[in-house]
């Protein structure tokens, strides 16, 4: 999937500078809220609110998705995997910066783990997510929610 490659071109080699979280971090699961029943707002506020993540991107795409990164010592993940970068864009929701192109649609949301695709896969759809899972390189997988 081209576009979703675009995306991550930018967030792969900052998953790569994120790799080593404090060994005293608690894990915090978020793969509750990767069913893809919320919207992307109630999907990253909380997790700027609870300072998981830094409330402003660290990029936005041309198609809107925002790139949000972990904040130094938090410890998240998804489906037993790492999670690197939290995505999201919610139309008219002042969290979400607008890119220049046209926007992915009025919610999309996801995650980019540490894992390989068909670990990734098998896990989000064993858990009955309707997540769509993309492969973004060798073992750096994205799970994604779009409305």
């Amino acid at each position: 999937m081209k576009l979703v490659r675009r995306i991550f071109r930018f967030i792969l080699p900052a998953a790569f500078a994120l790799s080593g979280a404090p060994a005293h971090a608690q894990p915090t699961a978020i793969e509750a809220q990767l069913d893809c029943k919320s919207s992307a707002h109630d999907f990253i506020a909380p997790l700027i609110e609870s300072n998981q993540i830094e409330a402003k991107p660290m990029r936005v795409e041309p198609n809107s998705v925002n790139a949000f990164r972990p904040v130094k010592g938090s410890a998240l993940t998804a489906y037993g995997f790492k999670v690197y970068v939290a995505l999201g864009y919610q139309k008219d929701d002042p969290i979400f910066q607008l890119g220049k192109g046209q926007p992915i649609s009025d919610s999309a949301y996801g995650v980019v783990v540490w894992g390989g695709d068909d670990e990734v896969a098998q896990k989000v759809h064993a858990a009955g997510s309707g997540a769509d899972v993309h492969h973004v390189a060798p073992f750096i997988t994205a799970i994604f929610c779009k409305q």
